[in-house]
């Protein structure tokens, strides 16, 4: 072999022995992993942050632009507005109780929770007793027929003084006070037109006076069943 003669060696092109399906196959996954890495460095965001842009956002005005195509009820116009039926409820109350002369016997008053509706024991039971007297059904009539046509729910509570009872019936003011407002609501639930499901009967004994438990005339004012037809409001938040 003659010196200097140069040796040239050729390197094979091996690239065309790949499969083009693992090419494909391999960005394939490289774009499922970046995605992966994506969701979980979203996943750790710093809450702060994120609150510091979108509060920043919102003093440059860039969502005022584009407002929300899902539809809300403002909560404080809503309130507002629930304020305003209860009010307009309470007169209509009044007005009925006027008309039904049922004002001396009784009493309606508006509160926080809603329009509460006072029966006095004397009109409704004696003493110690949970069957009611029958000079009180065209009260309980007047007051179902009242509540037919208005959709709130409605709680019917019993109250007493704070005076111990123990009969072999009634063992404590908490059986008392559940008996009657149970039969209270019983007796509207069978003699009107109402649904049950919109209704309860709850008994608090002697622990929601209503004037201090010092005396007869304020005992009785303590012993009574009241009606109370809730606020939406106020309803929604005892649920939770």
């Amino acid at each position: 072999m003659a010196k200097g003669k140069k040796q040239i060696i050729r390197v094979e092109d091996r690239s065309s022995d790949t499969p083009k399906w693992m090419i494909t196959y391999a960005d394939f996954i490289m774009l499922i992993l970046v995605f992966f890495i994506l969701l979980f460095s979203i996943s750790q965001m710093d809450e702060e942050k994120f609150d510091a842009i979108a509060q920043s956002f919102k003093e440059e005005g860039l969502f005022d632009s584009s407002p929300s195509i899902v539809p809300f009820e403002d909560p404080i116009d809503g309130e507002e507005q629930n304020d305003e039926q209860l009010d307009s409820l309470m007169q209509q109350i009044q007005q009925y109780l006027e008309s039904e002369n049922l004002q001396d016997t009784v009493i309606a008053s508006r509160t926080d929770r809603g329009v509460v509706i006072v029966l006095q024991e004397q009109v409704l039971f004696n003493s110690g007793e949970a069957e009611i007297l029958p000079q009180a059904f065209s009260v309980l009539d007047k007051v179902g027929e009242l509540l037919e046509g208005i959709p709130n729910f409605v709680r019917v509570e019993g109250h007493t003084d704070d005076r111990p009872i123990q009969t072999a019936q009634y063992p404590s003011n908490w059986e008392l006070s559940t008996a009657r407002s149970s039969s209270v609501l019983r007796y509207m639930l069978d003699s009107q037109k109402l649904e049950s499901e919109r209704f309860a009967a709850v008994g608090y004994g002697d622990t929601r006076p209503e004037v201090p438990n010092d005396g007869p005339a304020n005992w009785t004012l303590n012993r009574r069943v009241e009606i109370v037809i809730l606020n939406r409001f106020y309803e929604e938040e005892s649920e939770q």
